[in-house]
């Protein structure tokens, strides 16, 4: 299971980090629960759609780093830097890059991703949406 689980991350990042939101989504399970640093929780690969197409919108080349990945058995835990440019009308202006550690935990059922939850800091995005304003 390991070996799946890993793979199937592996894939989630790497359609990540291509903003592919089609991609995203044929690989969420279909009760699929996103859970952000906050705490707030999307449920169902549908409203997920919809949540990465409006993030990357906002920012356009987010993408993650992975420094270190750790498995056991359906739970995958990574390590490592989410970074982007905060871009809401496109245009990617070098003052509006931000960078932040990351980890995320992601739960694998039957091949696909049943929960994502991110623990980053948001500060460096806030911090951009706010100056933009």
């Amino acid at each position: 299971m390991s070996n799946l689980a890993e793979s199937v991350t592996k894939a989630f990042v790497r359609a990540i980090n291509r903003q592919d939101v089609e991609g995203l989504v044929a690989l969420m399970a279909p009760g699929h629960r996103f859970v952000d640093s906050l705490g707030n929780v999307v449920e169902g690969r549908e409203k997920m759609r919809g949540g990465w197409a409006g993030y990357f919108k906002m920012v356009p080349d987010y993408s993650i780093v992975v420094e270190e990945m750790i498995c056991d058995g359906p739970i995958v835990v990574l390590l490592g830097v989410a970074e982007g440019t905060y871009a809401p009308q496109g245009d990617l202006k070098t003052a509006n890059r931000w960078k932040t550690p990351v980890a995320v935990r992601a739960q694998i059922e039957d091949g696909l991703v049943a929960e994502w939850r991110v623990y980053a800091d948001n500060e460096p995005l806030r911090e951009r949406i706010r100056s933009a304003g």
